[in-house]
């Protein structure tokens, strides 16, 4: 059978359909996928919390947690 069998010949030419198969695919591919890659990082910022604000609540809390205790001790 040679070196390369029918499913290798049919994945390379694939390939070269892929990339040379039509005026602009490349381009329009590498694109669609910047595209898809801009909106996925808007959206993950979108989606994070900032952190200081956690931070204030954790310190809000603690002073709560404190004057309770001292509440509660006398």
């Amino acid at each position: 059978m040679g070196t390369f069998s029918i499913w290798h010949w049919l994945i390379v030419l694939a390939v070269i359909l892929l990339l040379f198969g039509g005026r602009g695919k490349v381009s329009q591919l590498m694109g669609d996928f910047g595209k898809g890659l801009k909106s996925f990082k808007k959206a993950i910022k979108e989606e994070t919390p900032e952190e200081e604000p956690k931070a204030i609540d954790a310190e809000k809390r603690i002073d709560v947690e404190k004057k309770t205790e001292s509440q509660s001790r006398t």
